[in-house]
């Protein structure tokens, strides 16, 4: 089966899943209640919660491999891709510090508070890193060992760095990115970066470029694509498989904690993210969810906005004042409330634009 897209549009599919994970996590987090916090179902809402932040890195590196792919493939410089890999992350990191402005600037806290590590942070650094590993593997099979092994090592590394003392010789704004510091870090490097890596790994394998070309079309097969899911469907539950078993065992790490540090969670939560892109696949072939796409290539936007509206003065007399019921209907309103800002952000900046600029 060949079709003529230049996009995998079931990543833009759990990308705007990803979106929606992300909405209720800071909704809820944000409106609920403190008293009701210890129901179960706000326990479960908060499970699901977290894996908004994961799919975001994990779909990044998945982006990253496939676009140096493609660029190589059209420049013949593997290394120019690369660069341009790079200037993007780079990209991203700088986003990191204009957000943080933007925040202190409405209020949100101290001076100090423009240096916290949040996940555009992370996300800009690992695509820096990730960036000179595609620049020096040129084969599918070459990224595939090298991001499987840094995946790895970032998961089994993360206790042991959360408790180097080396790190207590850094300044306090860089040690934030290695382990939590109260006030500076909502992520930190490891093992958030391992969810990036385990994405171009994704990302290797899914390169197989272009069936064929013509002057403005370039046709993907789906076929391919269909076969490297089936096999992220066995491998990712034997991951997560692995990753819950091994909870189970005596620790092989006795200060880790299972929720943040240790690799059985890590390995559970990555088992899952390999078998969320099968699942994507064939769901989307079900369901088109064409609102999703578009959340999903929206992702940026969405965030960069909704924080403000869901954290910031706007909506300040219901922070922490909501029953969880109503907190989940106040997410479904909020919700429909963006996709329309989603809308009409895509129609003021279509204007101008000539059909075919819109269409592509």
């Amino acid at each position: 089966m060949i079709e003529p897209t230049r996009r995998r549009r079931y990543l833009d599919w759990l990308r705007g899943l990803a979106v929606l994970i992300m909405i209720q996590a800071h909704v809820l987090d944000s409106w609920t209640r403190l008293d009701v916090r210890g129901s179960w179902q706000f326990a479960w809402a908060m499970i699901v919660a977290g894996f908004g932040a994961p799919i975001f890195l994990f779909l990044a590196g998945t982006s990253l491999a496939l676009s140096a792919g493609s660029k190589a493939r059209r420049s013949g410089d593997a290394h120019a891709a690369a660069s341009a890999v790079m200037r993007r992350g780079a990209w991203i990191f700088l986003l990191a510090f204009v957000f943080r402005l933007q925040a202190w600037a409405l209020g949100w806290g101290p001076p100090r508070t423009l240096l916290k590590v949040d996940i555009l942070n992370v996300m800009g650094v690992s695509m820096l890193a990730a960036s000179i590993g595609l620049a020096f593997s040129r084969t599918r099979k070459a990224r595939a060992l090298l991001f499987t092994a840094l995946t790895v090592a970032i998961a089994m590394l993360t206790p042991i760095i959360r408790e180097s003392p080396l790190l207590s010789a850094l300044p306090d704004p860089l040690e934030a990115y290695f382990r939590p510091l109260p006030g500076l870090t909502t992520f930190t490097l490891f093992p958030w970066a391992g969810f990036l890596t385990g994405g171009c790994l994704v990302g290797a394998w899914l390169d197989q470029g272009p069936v064929y070309r013509n002057a403005s079309t370039a046709f993907l097969s789906a076929d391919g694509d269909a076969r490297v899911n089936r096999w992220l469907v066995a491998i990712g539950a034997t991951v997560a498989v692995g990753g819950y078993l091994s909870s189970m065992l005596p620790p092989l790490y006795p200060r880790a904690s299972f929720w943040t540090s240790s690799p059985t969670f890590f390995f559970l939560r990555l088992g899952i993210l390999l078998m969320s892109a099968p699942a994507a696949f064939a769901l989307s072939r079900v369901w088109r969810g064409q609102w999703l796409q578009e959340f999903g290539r929206a992702s940026l936007f969405i965030y960069w906005v909704h924080v403000e509206l869901v954290y910031g003065v706007l909506s300040a007399p219901i922070h922490r004042r909501l029953p969880f019921n109503v907190a989940l209907a106040a997410f479904a309103m909020f919700t429909v409330a963006m996709f329309g800002l989603v809308r009409l952000k895509a129609a003021f900046v279509g204007r101008g634009r000539s059909p075919k600029t819109v269409a592509a």
